[in-house]
């Protein structure tokens, strides 16, 4: 079974004014950049605080073998909820080169209002190429059609502002347009193609639709 990331979660009795990991992912995505794909990681974690989500402040992704730190600050982060739970992250790693994050052991620290803090360790095994092509999107005359051999994949539709509309899980990989019912405001979609089993996926460039 690959995994992605495993929180070594060690559930100690701690301070209950300490923020709390209970389960992290990272991922990684290919978009379409100038002339060819470009990778980038997404890091998300399961956090925790007596006093709420908004008493977080700063999230930190660390290889410390590399040397390498990210800082995602509330302002930045991406907030979710699931189940009633708070996911917080970002769909912005990426090295400064271009190149492939390192494999091997990360530390997660997560930093609350008061100062107070925790981590957790984890080790990142995603695969260093994809194990699939990257996927296309065509629409052209009321008619859509996708190539993609990932298992899961989504239509992204987009307003003129580059707002996210709608999301729609796709049962085919052809079809028309209108059996999708986008409001008027929607100008654009983009296919976004994903594996689970290796958390792995692709964004491709925005294609108008009318």
């Amino acid at each position: 079974m690959i995994s992605a990331l495993i929180l070594l979660l060690g559930f100690a009795s701690c301070s209950r004014a300490e923020p709390r990991i209970l389960y992290g992912f990272m991922e990684k995505s290919y978009l379409w950049g100038t002339e060819r794909p470009e990778r980038r990681y997404s890091f998300f974690i399961l956090s925790e605080d007596d006093d709420g989500i908004e008493n977080l402040s700063e999230l930190y992704l660390q290889h410390d073998r590399e040397g390498l730190r990210w800082l995602i600050t509330s302002e930045d982060w991406v907030h979710f909820e699931e189940g009633g739970r708070n996911w917080i992250g970002s769909r912005h790693i990426a090295m400064r080169d271009g190149a492939s994050l390192p494999r091997g052991q990360f530390r997660a620290v997560l930093i609350n209002r008061g100062g107070e803090r925790t981590e957790r360790n984890f080790t990142f095994d995603v695969p260093e190429d994809s194990p699939h092509p990257f996927p296309s999107l065509y629409i052209e005359g009321g008619l859509f059609r996708i190539n993609s051999r990932y298992p899961v994949n989504r239509l992204i539709s987009y307003d003129e502002q580059g707002n996210i509309v709608q999301t729609i899980t796709l049962t085919a990989s052809e079809g028309y347009i209108s059996d999708f019912n986008f409001p008027r405001s929607v100008i654009g979609a983009a296919l976004w193609a994903e594996d689970p089993l290796y958390r792995i996926s692709a964004l491709t460039q925005v294609v108008a639709v009318r």
